[in-house]
């Protein structure tokens, strides 16, 4: 779309409509995680606008984790290798706020049709396949959290098919379904342990654990995961930073 400003509705400021037009360049594929993104100033001329105005925009994506600059090299799409999954939708940390890095075992994983609830959190049609996947995760060999997750089938065909799991599944959702979480949506609450986690984790039935409702939304916006994260929290904390 060479030297022409974008096609989009003008009450949004002019880097929101850059921003809508190149996430959807992301969420097309156009781009791929790992990508180098051309230069603001190529940018710039291609979308008809100022440097000063990509730059906004280019500036929100990255802070919203879609974007990565690195400097003397320019502006990348941000990937979800190990590290970056972890460190950023991984919230434990231990009692003096230093991040920990979990260990997971699946316990169990299934093929079924959505139940109510499923269906509604992940907005997909009543009884679509979806895949569960119940897992522990440890922490320096022990056991602090049981998690239940629900995947939609028909966004990731074939994984339950016995595959190796990653211990970030954010990494597999990229590598093998071009699917970039961008961000979750998470509730906080605290529950007593059922017979089945309270047996998996080591604890008595009804000992308090904090529950960790997450949904997890690709760049589209779409929701591609349903989580429930059961934490024994008795040497590790939940932390967030807010600005």
């Amino acid at each position: 779309m060479a030297s022409q400003a974008p096609a989009i509705p003008g009450f949004r400021p002019l880097y929101k409509q850059v921003k809508q037009l190149l996430l959807e360049r992301l969420i097309g594929g156009f781009w791929k995680p790992g990508d180098l993104l051309p230069s603001e100033f190529q940018l710039a001329a291609e979308l008809g606008v100022s440097q000063g105005t990509v730059r906004k925009a280019l500036d929100e994506m990255t802070a919203e984790n879609m974007l990565v600059r690195r400097q003397g090299r320019g502006t990348f799409v941000a990937e979800h290798d190990q590290e970056h999954a972890l460190f950023h939708f991984f919230k434990m940390t231990d009692r003096q706020g230093q991040p920990l890095v979990p260990e997971s075992r699946v316990l169990r994983r299934s093929l079924g049709t959505a139940r109510k609830e499923e269906a509604t959190r992940l907005q997909i049609e009543a009884e679509a396949a979806v895949i569960r996947i119940t897992r522990i995760r440890s922490i320096a060999g022990k056991p602090v959290i049981f998690e239940r997750l629900t995947l939609p089938h028909q966004i990731f065909p074939g994984l339950n098919d016995g595959r190796e799991l990653p211990n970030t599944l954010y990494t597999l959702f990229a590598r093998d379904y071009g699917i970039t979480v961008g961000k979750a949506v998470e509730k906080l609450r605290a529950v007593p342990a059922s017979a089945e986690v309270a047996r998996h984790l080591d604890l008595e039935r009804h000992h308090p654990l904090l529950e960790i409702d997450r949904v997890a939304l690709a760049l589209d916006g779409q929701p591609v995961e349903w989580r429930i994260s059961l934490c024994h929290t008795e040497d590790t904390a939940y932390s967030v930073t807010l600005a």
